[in-house]
């Protein structure tokens, strides 16, 4: 496909879309009808199979040589259960992986712009409840499109409500829009309201044309011809496969696939011999004009109509938008927080008196480093409620991976994380009655800042992309629990033959650079209280640096930013494994659909 300078730009929304993403006030939106138009696509995929270490890799050819014309009106492709049909969906739609694709796919005689996913809506399929995907259409129907595309947007609807978004489709396709859509199966009553029908099966067109024209083409083919019409429109292939059955059932599924194969190969040779495929030639052929084969729009990265700035300050607005949404449950984890932080600071307060005060003070930064720890297991969720959302929404061209990425952080973490990890560790130190001065306090937030920051990382690089979300939180808490427990025994001098493990532990730099903070010049044994701490029966440490050191605490300044280094260093090790997976989430969701139907 030829690549194409022009940027064609339409609004997301019909409404009030100047808030949203991918919106443009450019004045060369693409108005109007639209033709959408196909050559010689060919999709290849390389697919591995073997054992592990010695696997072999091979060539799938998915779909081969399709050509076809798309205009104003109901476009219908249907076909086996093999994938072809929702593969030549997303091809034509811009949201597969160009990797493997050529040909040429024209807009109005004119190669598919960069912004093509911008300019036209597309609705993938729901694997969920009838609600959502109605929702789903809603959505991309308001939008107003010249192009939409639908993924099965009928199936799993009862036959009432099947009829009711055919009967919506069918309405907005008269007004001029070109409605591109695959399904597994319809009613008669249905497909008369069809203008244009693609069967595909194995990869190759086996029809193209007008949709009522397709029954009088397979009646005058053969029997087996009109068999499988009907059974492609009822949504069965079985049935035709049957009929060779001699009732030997034993190796009837093995021999499925290959005689499924055989036939769409035999019905696809008679749709090229025939002249339905010569007068779609004779059409189609002058619009490709001057394009050259094998240069291929397909390549374009996918481009975004509103600039990065845009794009983040809507994800940071939408994100701020749902604790609106659910007051109740933001109301709810605020009163914990509250009610935690005033019984810790309460029970130190009762607790603390002059013959531990060292011991106290070090135990609360522990359960302070324990709650910021414990409190950041589901940080990965984040990300994993968006694994549906997301993908469209990329594709669609509504925003870039880097400002979503951005925008979660900030517009999520920041306030779900970082101000309830403030709010409780000031609350905890006013109530204890903890002195300190004022550059030692703000000290002290930073450093939990820093040690929040880290310990929400670690979930979100484990998450993103996850399917399972309670998987990350299994491993995230095995983690932090395992290294709080060794970072409690090493404070108490138990396991020094295992203090290489530190070096591993988010919990042991943020609770070092807490320990350094607060003891560092303290005096715990002043003359005020001289007589008091004689009277103790067990050993006093007087001096922060004493205990510093009986810790095994560097007392210089690197001792304390030491630990903010690694911290750091860990935050971003952790949140770039998490843009590269999101990276490549993107794009795996592209193939995942076209590897389950192949598989």
């Amino acid at each position: 496909m030829s690549s194409n300078n022009d940027s064609v730009v339409v609004s997301v929304t019909g409404g009030n879309s100047s808030d949203l993403p991918g919106n443009s006030n450019d004045p060369h939106t693409l108005t109007g009808e639209a033709v959408l138009s196909f050559h010689n696509i060919n999709y290849q995929k390389t697919v591995q199979h073997g054992f592990p270490f010695c696997k072999k890799t091979r060539v799938v050819e998915r779909l081969s040589n399709i050509s076809g014309i798309m205009k104003p009106g109901l476009n219908v492709i249907m076909g086996p259960q093999d994938g072809s049909r929702s593969l030549l969906l997303d091809v034509l739609a811009a949201r597969k992986d160009p990797r493997g694709l050529s040909g040429d796919i024209l807009i109005n005689g004119k190669p598919r712009p960069a912004t093509f996913t911008c300019t036209s809506g597309y609705v993938p399929q729901p694997r969920s409840k009838e609600l959502r995907k109605r929702t789903s259409i809603a959505m991309e129907l308001v939008t107003e499109h010249p192009i939409l595309f639908l993924d099965d947007p009928t199936t799993g609807l009862d036959w009432s409500t099947a009829t009711d978004v055919i009967s919506v489709l069918r309405r907005i396709s008269m007004r001029g829009r070109t409605i591109i859509f695959s399904i597994s199966q319809t009613q008669f009553s249905n497909f008369i309201f069809f203008d244009s029908l693609t069967l595909v099966g194995s990869g190759k067109v086996i029809y193209h044309g007008p949709a009522w024209d397709a029954s009088q083409y397979f009646k005058f083919a053969d029997l087996h011809s009109a068999v499988f019409f009907m059974n492609i429109i009822d949504g069965g292939f079985l049935t035709l496969l049957d009929i060779e059955e001699d009732g030997h059932d034993a190796n009837k599924h093995n021999k499925l696939s290959e005689r499924q194969h055989q036939l769409t190969e035999k019905l696809a040779n008679k749709y090229v011999q025939s002249s339905i495929y010569s007068k779609m030639r004779t059409e189609l052929d002058p619009l490709l004009g001057e394009q050259k084969a094998g240069r291929s729009s397909a390549l374009e990265e996918i481009t975004c109509a509103t600039p990065f700035w845009h794009q983040l300050w809507w994800i940071i607005c939408r994100s701020f938008t749902n604790f609106k949404v659910f007051p109740r449950i933001t109301v709810i984890w605020a009163f914990i927080t509250v009610i935690l932080a005033v019984s810790l600071g309460v029970a130190f307060r009762v607790l603390r008196n002059d013959c531990i005060e060292v011991q106290t003070r070090a135990g609360l930064l522990f359960l302070l480093t324990v709650f910021q720890c414990l409190t950041n297991v589901t940080a990965g969720e984040v990300l994993v409620i968006d694994r549906d959302r997301f993908p469209h929404e990329h594709t669609s061209g509504y925003y870039r991976v880097s400002s979503y990425f951005l925008g979660k952080l900030l517009g999520e973490l920041v306030p779900r994380r970082l101000l309830p990890s403030i709010i409780f560790t000031v609350i905890v130190f006013i109530i204890a009655g903890v002195n300190t001065d004022v550059k030692g306090f703000f000290t002290m937030l930073f450093t939990i800042m820093m040690l929040t920051s880290s310990a929400s990382s670690l979930p979100l690089s484990i998450g993103a992309g996850q399917i399972a979300k309670d998987v990350p939180i299994v491993i995230v808490t095995i983690y932090f629990v395992f290294m709080l427990f060794i970072s409690g025994l090493y404070s108490i001098n138990v396991i020094q033959d295992f203090s290489w493990i530190q070096y591993f532990s988010i919990p042991h730099y943020g609770f070092t650079a807490l320990l350094h903070n607060e003891f560092l010049g303290q005096n715990f044994c002043p003359e005020n209280k001289t007589a008091e701490i004689s009277r103790c029966q067990n050993f006093v440490i007087c001096s922060g640096e004493e205990f510093l050191i009986i810790q095994g605490i560097d007392l210089s300044s690197w001792g304390f930013w030491g630990n903010h280094v690694a911290l750091a260093c860990m935050t971003i090790i952790l949140l770039s494994i998490t843009y590269v997976e999101l990276l490549a989430f993107s794009k795996r969701r592209c193939f995942f659909k076209s590897v389950f139907h192949f598989l």
